[in-house]
């Protein structure tokens, strides 16, 4: 069985592309503010596993449809024709640059394709429209009206009176807010149109709702893993005495702490990467800032817990864990500082390793720090031993 072919038209700059990219799962469309941006009709199948469900042509917009119908009206005898008459008015004119878009437009209708006709709802409705509705009727094809609203007014009751004496269905369509029913019920819709689509649109919209399915796992999935991997991240370096004599503990603590946001925001600019693929968007553009942290967003802090309704043994246990997640601020990290020997080496070439962790107890708090010193007698290597920065909460 032949699978269905829609062709969406209607007026230039309606969100026809958009429509179709929507439908077709195909973000190579090429969508643009200025009118005129489709020249040629273009097909685009959804294909699964090398069959196609559906195909979608976007077509380029009606530029002189009054003097198509007047072409129209003077060689059709009767309402026998009509479809006929379409077909002949695309042979003749067919290379007359004053009709190449009309042409375009009306080819694959002729050929069985069945219609969606895009109309701005943002905009009030005019007469100058009817003329395009008309010829689409006269072809005799199967037809559906979608109210694509671009702008922020609202003229959709106007337009779907108008729109409900010329097509046999009529829905609101938003390409970009639309929910993921309102596709499949649009498929629907058009198998209800047409005996011979119903039976092929039932199986896409069955696939397309399987596909959701797993694709919502497999995002989890990916969530659940870069999280887990986000929050048991540690940064560490370790450093020889010389270097320790080169660098104070500030700055050191400053460069472990770049060193560990950049790793998450690096961690989290593959996830969106990951996810985009997954749903296919292969050519996502975006101009936004990079992934920031502050201590106002510590998923440990007063604020949080309060907001939340819950407490710190809850966000601990619940996975808040070691490190922190997208937002973790570090007002309440502390640095660790410990001595190691160097295997053969003397005391003067003990090597000490540093790395960011939260103490126990000390969230959401202010703290001042000092040094703990304790001797080791037996650690030969090196004669003393800082063990770890003791955090107090200031104000005790």
């Amino acid at each position: 069985m032949k699978a269905p072919v829609f062709a969406v038209v209607g007026h230039p700059n309606k969100g026809k592309s958009s429509i179709v990219a929507t439908l077709s799962q195909n973000d190579a469309i090429a969508i643009a503010l200025e009118p005129g941006t489709t020249r040629k009709h273009q097909a685009y199948p959804l294909a699964v596993d090398g069959k196609t469900l559906y195909t979608l042509v976007d077509t380029p917009g009606f530029q002189r449809p009054r003097r198509v119908l007047e072409w129209l009206e003077a060689h059709s005898v009767s309402a026998s024709d009509r479809a006929e008459t379409v077909e002949a008015f695309v042979v003749q004119h067919r290379q007359d640059n004053g009709f190449v878009d009309e042409c375009e437009l009306l080819q694959p209708l002729i050929e069985g394709a069945g219609i969606i006709y895009v109309v701005d709802g943002s905009v009030p409705y005019s007469t100058q429209h009817e003329a395009e509705m008309t010829i689409l009727r006269w072809t005799g094809r199967p037809s559906l009206a979608l109210i694509n609203s671009i702008g922020e007014d609202d003229y959709s009751d106007t337009w779907a009176r108008a729109l409900g004496q010329f097509f046999q269905v009529v829905r609101t369509f938003d390409a970009v807010r639309a929910p993921f029913e309102q596709h499949l019920s649009l498929l629907r819709a058009f198998g209800q149109l047409e005996p011979d689509w119903e039976q092929p649109l039932d199986s896409a919209t069955a696939f397309l709702s399987a596909q959701r399915r797993q694709r919502r796992t497999q995002a989890a999935t990916l969530i659940a893993r870069s999280l887990e991997d986000m929050m048991s991240f540690r940064e560490k370096r370790t450093l020889t005495t010389l270097q320790t004599s080169e660098i104070s503990d500030h700055d050191l603590a400053a460069q472990l702490r770049k060193s560990w946001y950049d790793n998450q925001r690096k961690r989290e600019q593959h996830l969106r990467i990951a996810i985009e693929k997954l749903y296919e968007h292969h050519r996502v553009q975006r101009q936004e800032a990079e992934l920031e942290w502050h201590s106002e967003h510590d998923l440990f802090s007063e604020d949080s817990h309060k907001a939340w309704g819950v407490n710190r043994r809850y966000l601990a246990t619940a996975g808040f864990g070691a490190g922190a997640v997208s937002g973790a601020g570090v007002d309440a990290l502390t640095l660790a500082i410990h001595w190691a020997p160097e295997p053969g080496r003397r005391a003067d070439r003990c090597r000490r390793q540093l790395f960011l962790r939260r103490p126990p107890g000390t969230a959401g708090a202010q703290y001042r720090c000092t040094e703990k010193w304790a001797q080791d007698r037996h650690l030969r290597a090196c004669t003393r031993q800082p063990i770890r920065l003791c955090c107090i909460r200031k104000g005790r």
